[in-house]
Parts: C-alpha cells; structure tokens; sequence
C-alpha cells in the first residue's frame, strides 16, 4: 500500500478545537486550521499528539477530528500533506487495535509512546522492544516512536534502545521530545536519516522488509537550528501551531547557507517558544485566539488563562509574531 512520504521540513501537532461553551468539537476551526497550517507551508500535520488533547476525546471523536482534518487538506489541495496521529493504548492489543481504527479514517502514520502506567513493570528494554515491535508486526500504519519522558512517568528511551526497535521494516522514525540532541545525533547517522537536503524518498509502504527512509523529528520547536545541525530530518512542534512560517524560514535559511540569519531566526523562536511551553495548551490557544481571532479553550480539567495571563502570553510572543506576520505563505 502506498501512501504519502514523510518529507524533511516542519510538522505541527494540530490542536483539537472545541466551542467554548459546550466542550463539543469544533469541527469548522479544525479544518480552518489544518488549512492554515498547509498554506504556511507545513509538511504534515499530526493529530492526536499531546497538543491534540487526545486523552480528552472518546475514540468516535479521535476519528472525527483525522476524518475533518484529511477532507479539509484534500478539498484545499494539499492531498501531499499526510496525517501523522498519536495512537498509544496501554496494552499492545489496544493500541494495534487503534492503529487499524485510525487508519481507515485518515491516517497515515501511527505516533506511539511507551506505556507507563505500570511504570517500572513495563520501563525497560526488553519490555518496550516487545511492546513496540508487535505493534509494528500488525499495524497497517508505519509507526514513529514517540520519546517523549514528561508525559510516561520519565521512560526515556537511550539511542540504542530507539535504534534496536527501529531495525524492524515498519518503524519509520522518532520524535525526540526529550530534546536531547546528542541522542537524535547518533539516531538519526546510525539509520541515514532523511535531511532537509535530501531527494524525496519514494512512497512508503507497509510490506515487511520494505527499504524506508528514516525520519528523526525535533519535537520542540526550540531547538529547530539544532535538530538540523545534529544531521535530524524534520521539526513536529507545538510552536509550529503558532508560528509556521518561522519554522519553515529555518529550514529554508538551513538549507540555502545561511547559518547565521538561521541562528537569528532560531533566536527569535526560542524565546517565543518557552512562553508556549510555560503555559501549555492553554497558552498556546490563547495564542492562537489573540493572533488569528480563533482558538478557544482547552477541555476541563485543563484550565482557561486570565485576561493578565493571556495578555502576557500575547506580549511574550509579540516580537516573534512580528516576524512571523513578514513571511509569505507557501501556498
């Protein structure tokens, strides 16, 4: 089965919109978003990551959101923009089983992370070996691991380990949450990463032993230049959600030459970033709301930001949008 490629460049982890007054998906913001995202010249967008709220929706709405998302993108004309999601149970038999329900919705890649809810039964490398290449054995979705130690109660999986499970034919990359750029240094030269410079692979498909390029995503939008410099493929980044283009400007000042306009864009998006980062989802739609008149809030238990904190989320990033507002649109 062929399907669309995974391509150097930047991926955002798409929000999950709701109206704010019902918590019921807000399916019309979420394509408008998705939209918004292509236009900027986005690579792929994955739904369901954490950014996704995903451990908020029942599995009907998880399928809804990949469904909307998919028609938008094609209605658009972005039919080569493919939809990575976030597909972790915590048994094997569960996630395999979400695997092949978010498949036939939409979804072209499975994002996973390791279980942990019995933390230190499960937290070691046989274990997780076990647990993420029987996923891979019936999954029709190729599977990038998800290394991403806050949210599974600190697992955090060394450069070894990651390498080890990604020798089976349908583990197709990782994401490196972790931010740890020595580790995604030696990933990504022990498998040939893709890099921004690279020809674009042939589609993947999901026969055993087929030859795929490998994909070694920075998952922080913070240290973009860096994923790059540590010879990383892509960016797949909540920033992203927020301020595209200057993601995107990285990769292309990255691949022209011009390292040191790169470092001053880099810069600029660090500083914006860690507003995001320090104020979460909520601060991130909130974001969104003030600099693209839509947004909302996230669902309960997560909360709504003041007016003070959301006119400092807007004023921390105001620089950085500045730049953003300069940029064209890809498409």
């Amino acid at each position: 089965m062929a399907r669309t490629p995974l391509r150097p460049g930047v991926y955002a982890p798409t929000m999950t919109f709701f109206h704010p007054d019902t918590e019921e998906l807000d399916t019309a913001t979420i394509r408008r978003h998705a939209v918004r995202l292509a236009k900027a010249g986005l690579v792929g967008l994955c739904t369901m990551g954490s950014n996704g709220e995903a451990v908020h929706l029942t599995r009907e709405e998880r399928k809804t959101v990949i469904r909307e998302t998919r028609s938008a993108l094609d209605e658009a004309g972005f039919q080569n923009v493919p939809i990575i999601t976030g597909a972790s149970e915590q048994s094997i038999r569960g996630t395999i089983e979400l695997c092949r329900e978010l498949a036939d919705v939409g979804a072209e890649y499975a994002l996973i992370v390791p279980p942990s809810y019995y933390r230190y039964a499960v937290g070691n490398d046989d274990t997780l070996y076990d647990y993420f290449t029987t996923v891979a054995d019936a999954s029709p979705l190729p599977v990038i691991l998800y290394n991403y130690p806050g949210a599974v109660s600190g697992i955090d999986m060394d450069s070894d380990l990651i390498i080890r499970i990604s020798q089976h034919p349908n583990v197709v990359g990782t994401k490196f949450t972790c931010a740890n750029t020595g580790k995604l240094t030696r990933v990504a030269r022990e498998l040939n990463a893709l890099t921004p410079t690279s020809p674009l692979s042939p589609p993947l498909t999901t026969t055993a032993g087929t030859n795929h390029p490998y994909v070694a995503f920075g998952g922080i939008a913070d240290f973009t230049l860096q994923t790059l410099v540590s010879g990383g493929s892509a960016i797949l980044a909540g920033g992203a959600n927020v301020m595209p283009r200057l993601c995107v400007l990285i990769f292309d000042l990255w691949s022209a030459g011009r390292f040191v306009e790169a470092m001053e864009a880099q810069r600029l998006l660090s500083a914006a970033d860690w507003v995001l980062t320090k104020t979460a989802i909520p601060g991130t739609k909130s974001a969104i709301q003030t600099y693209y008149g839509y947004g909302g809030y996230p669902r309960r238990p997560l909360g709504r930001l003041s007016e003070e904190q959301t006119q400092a989320v807007a004023d921390g990033i105001q620089e950085a949008m500045e730049r953003e507002k300069t940029l064209p649109d890809i498409a």
